[in-house]
């Protein structure tokens, strides 16, 4: 059975979703009670397709109990498939799964360093032990269209720019990867979003082509936690 690597704070409150404003704020109300909650997103994309008005979500309580906002959004159930939304949980998982060995492709490297700079840049980990170097972006998925999990789901320059680094440090020999961390079980392959952005896609193969990895994971998304099933392949490129 899968284990739950990465538990949220605290048990997680059920609501259903009212509206999302101010680009990091959600309303959502307490079915029993009609209590409404206002919850902070860190998920700066358009989660297309998942905020529907009476969606069911998942809203973990703050660890600090002097936040302003409460909670956190979690998870949206989207017609009975629970989809993380939470775009911290990728880079806490990548360090929770090192820990774990519970990533093969991590294996061999004992030093991890979040955050890391490389010249003019910051990615998201870097690993190092008897194995090399590693320089590792991370990345939440939440989309899936005919199957297919894609990322990503708004236009990304940000995106853009990270797998443009990620090309010059392979061609300067170093090994870099991309973590995709699909945080729905409905998908069955990974592929760029080619038709949300079309500049994100040509460079996602060109950056393929240049020996950046990529490691797209399905997440094992519960009311507990967040877990790590299996890697799914890539879908045929165009």
């Amino acid at each position: 059975m899968p284990t739950t690597l990465l538990p949220f704070s605290g048990p997680c409150t059920q609501a259903l979703f009212l509206r999302r404003y101010k680009r990091f704020f959600v309303d959502a109300m307490d079915p029993e009670t009609g209590e409404v909650y206002t919850a902070h997103t860190n998920n700066t994309g358009s989660m297309l397709g998942l905020l529907r008005p009476g969606a069911p979500v998942l809203l973990s309580p703050a660890n600090n109990p002097a936040r302003k906002l409460r909670w956190t959004l979690e998870c949206v159930d989207f017609h009975g498939t629970l989809v993380g939304v939470n775009t911290a949980t990728p880079n806490r998982l990548l360090k929770a799964a090192w820990k774990a060995g519970a990533l093969p492709e991590v294996v061999g490297y004992p030093r991890f360093k979040a955050e890391a700079v490389v010249g003019d840049s910051r990615l998201d980990a870097h690993l190092s032990g008897p194995a090399g170097e590693l320089w590792v972006e991370c990345k939440n998925v939440t989309l899936v269209e005919d199957d297919a999990a894609c990322f990503p789901d708004a236009v990304t320059a940000r995106g853009q720019k990270h797998l443009e680094e990620l090309m010059s440090l392979a061609a300067q020999g170093a090994r870099v990867a991309l973590f995709f961390l699909i945080q729905r079980a409905d998908g069955r392959c990974f592929g760029p979003a080619d038709f949300i952005d079309q500049r994100y896609g040509e460079l996602f193969w060109r950056a393929v082509d240049c020996g950046v990895e990529a490691w797209p994971y399905v997440a094992d998304v519960t009311p507990e936690g967040i877990g790590l099933l299996d890697r799914l392949e890539l879908v045929p490129r165009p």
